[in-house]
């Protein structure tokens, strides 16, 4: 047996809004929408990959998803732009990351990432 795909599914009373925040930030393209539900993908094949953890690091609380980009630099810059509210400043980690926290409109904490070694 070989696990294909880990999906994130978000709860949300407006799918509409939280469409657009990830499609606006990430540029995330909408593969299916119902109205009831859309589904965002980035076009690329990612690794299988959950995380189970008791802290997030530094100090932070754990979020609820991590999203690793190429540029994580632009997509803070897009996140101030937007208006997002960042819940933990841009960062170099020492375990080889830079990242950030932001929420999103349904109050979902997101780890921003990406890797620096």
């Amino acid at each position: 047996m070989v696990v294909k795909r880990i999906v994130t599914n978000v709860a949300a009373s407006s799918v509409e809004e939280v469409q657009k925040f990830y499609s606006d930030l990430f540029d995330l393209k909408s593969v299916m929408d119902l109205g009831w539900i859309a589904t965002l993908a980035s076009g690329e094949t990612a690794p299988t990959q959950m995380s189970i953890a008791a802290e997030g690091g530094s100090g932070a609380p754990v979020p609820d998803m991590s999203i690793e980009v190429d540029d994580v630099d632009t997509i803070y810059q897009r996140a101030r732009e937007l208006g997002c509210k960042i819940e933990y400043e841009l960062t170099d980690e020492p375990w080889g990351v830079r990242r950030f926290y932001l929420a999103d409109p349904t109050g979902k904490l997101i780890n921003v990432l990406a890797h620096t070694k």
